[in-house]
């Protein structure tokens, strides 16, 4: 939330140069304005706006905002109030458009460039969108800026369950009240997708930094309550709403395939609640170890290519969503002013009630690494992963990593064994190793089958442990070269020719990228071939990773881009677990949107 003014207590975790550039925002938009009005360009000041005789008919200046569907109807109420009062910029009269867009498509559309936006500003629900926007740099440029609004992230049960779990006056925190959920009788607890949803993504998140503070296995036990959400996930959360249970009675639903609890944002309740009577309303709990906000930052989109008149009048647009009558809009439609403060109104029609801890400072907010890791273990739990992986060999993989005191070889080794540690029994996995002449005239070798992890094998071990006792003993080839190329056609043919329907098929390539084999296929060809046998219907993305300064990213990237998948870079090998959590989590969203 880097930019956001909020005053120490609700102050978040800065996140790096994301931060910093809305930071750099803030100052910019502050000095646009003070230049407007030192130039007497008609900017207003404190809501007092300069008198104009031309007509907005003729003077207008034509604004598309993409929203978050939550905050639309708001924002489209103010927009809709200063087109009456013909509040103007720089003469103009301001005519925004709102539009409902879910965050997650204008994230995704806005990494991966292509057609120009129809809109010039985005307001997504979290600034966590922001980061997927910005991808590899790659996309649509985007300015982000102050937060608008906020709300908590919560968990709203039903009355009668939320009064065996002994709501209000039994507080817990995101750990324990999702276990007690889990435990107290079954209550059913659904989420919207954390891969389409902040406030999925961010309550799973804040469960799994909670869960690690209980110390013990705590991966485990957030992988068994991704599995339990996975099962009984909705698309959005305004779906994950209608799957609650309903009883006209105030008597137990019965309905299995109804919820009794749900991870939701405070506003939703309070939207859910206004229209609600009796046992329909719900109940909300707010975790002792802090909730996470949802902040709405104002994003401007390509800004370079916005005419100055419309940059201006998104800026003016902006300082009146942060007025004191926007402010009181805002409040109307169950949203907290941007620093989080609590107004007991609105937490009382959402569904709070004291001693829950609904004015507390709000969580921390969650890294970029952080979600990343989460995403890519959400998506490992939502859909079994079936994985080939290709481990460089060549005789570069023995070259010492600075300051470690191992080779990129053992650093990567270590890395794959951590990362393996990550998947599930059902996931199946298989390994090979390049390096030119490794196998006769062949620069790659396979060295185990793809097989579920959890499959027995010979000895009394599992194709888990053998596989972790093949990434073992992986060893650079003396005096070996690359053999990229031919190692990519021929085990991307063979994931091709193997696919499983239902599964998430993919191809993890790791390479140094140094000593590349000339005497095989070209690039080029390489390239036309993956391209001939890629099929939508079957995809296998492939995913690069260049280990080390002498790879090259974007070479991988060009060639994994043709099958759907990406590349991506690593400085030190022991980032590489991360990254294959943060790969598969981009692929299998890329492929999910390829079938929508």
């Amino acid at each position: 939330m880097g930019g956001h003014s909020l005053p120490d207590a609700y102050a978040p975790r800065e996140r790096g140069e994301a931060s910093a550039r809305r930071g750099r925002r803030t100052v910019v938009i502050a000095t646009l304005l003070v230049l407007a009005v030192a130039t007497g360009t008609g900017v207003a000041v404190k809501g007092a706006l300069l008198s104009f005789s031309e007509s907005c008919e003729d003077s207008a200046v034509h604004l598309s905002l993409a929203a978050s569907p939550d905050i639309a109807p708001a924002v489209r109420s103010i927009a809709e109030q200063a087109r009456a009062d013909e509040v103007r910029s720089d003469g103009h009269c301001l005519d925004v458009d709102v539009v409902a867009r879910d965050s997650y498509k204008v994230a995704d559309a806005l990494a991966g460039g292509g057609e120009t936006p129809d809109f010039q500003v985005w307001l997504p629900d979290s600034d966590l969108w922001l980061d997927r926007a910005e991808g590899l740099g790659t996309g649509t440029p985007i300015s982000p800026s102050d937060s608008v609004a906020s709300f908590p992230v919560t968990l709203a049960v039903v009355p009668p369950a939320s009064e065996r779990l002994g709501w209000p006056k039994k507080t817990y925190s995101w750990a324990e009240v999702v276990t007690a959920a889990l435990t107290a009788d079954k209550i059913r607890l659904g989420s919207a997708d954390p891969a389409r949803s902040a406030t999925g993504l961010l309550a799973l998140t804040s469960i799994g930094g909670s869960s690690a503070q209980q110390g013990g296995d705590s991966d485990t036990r957030v992988a068994e309550t991704a599995k339990v959400l996975a099962e009984r996930m909705s698309d959005s959360d305004a779906q994950v709403l209608e799957t609650l249970a309903r009883s006209a009675s105030g008597a137990e639903d019965g309905n299995p395939k109804r919820n009794q609890a749900v991870l939701i944002s405070e506003q939703a309740a309070f939207a859910h609640n206004a229209e609600a009577t009796g046992s329909g309303r719900l109940n909300l709990f707010y975790p002792e170890d802090g909730t996470p906000l949802l902040d709405y930052p104002y994003t401007l989109v390509d800004e370079e290519k916005l005419a100055l008149a419309q940059s201006r009048a998104a800026l003016r647009f902006m300082t009146l969503l942060n007025d004191s009558s926007s402010r009181a809009v805002f409040a109307r439609y169950g949203f907290r002013p941007a620093d989080g403060a609590a107004e007991d109104a609105t937490v009382t029609s959402a569904g709070g009630k004291s001693p829950q801890p609904y004015a507390a400072s709000a969580a921390e907010a969650p890294s970029a690494k952080a979600l990343q890791e989460m995403l890519g273990m959400w998506t490992i739990t939502v859909q079994s992963a079936r994985l080939t992986t290709v481990v460089d060999a060549s005789g570069s993989m023995s070259t010492p990593v600075p300051g470690r005191g191992q080779s990129r070889m053992d650093v990567t080794k270590e890395s794959l064994i951590q990362a393996l540690g990550q998947f599930a029994p059902d996931d199946e996995i298989g390994l090979w190793e390049f390096a030119t002449t490794l196998d006769g005239e062949k620069d790659y070798r396979k060295l185990m089958e793809i097989r579920r992890l959890g499959d027995p094998a010979q000895g009394g071990s599992t194709h888990r442990e053998r596989l972790s006792a093949a990434f073992a003993g992986l060893q650079p080839v003396p005096g070996g070269a690359t053999g990229l190329y031919d190692t990519m056609l021929a085990s991307y043919k063979e994931a091709r020719s193997t696919y499983v329907k239902g599964k998430f098929n993919a191809l993890v390539i790791l390479t140094d990228g140094s000593d590349q084999d000339d005497d095989g296929i070209s690039r080029s060809a390489l390239n036309a071939e993956l391209k001939e046998l890629t099929d939508p219907e079957r995809p296998v993305p492939v995913i690069a990773i260049a280990v080390g300064p002498d790879a090259d990213r974007e070479e991988v990237a060009e060639i994994a881009r043709v099958t759907g998948g990406d590349g991506y870079e690593v400085s030190d090998p022991v980032e590489i677990q991360a990254v294959i959590l943060q790969a598969i989590m981009a692929a299998g969203q890329n492929g999910r949107a390829a079938q929508e």
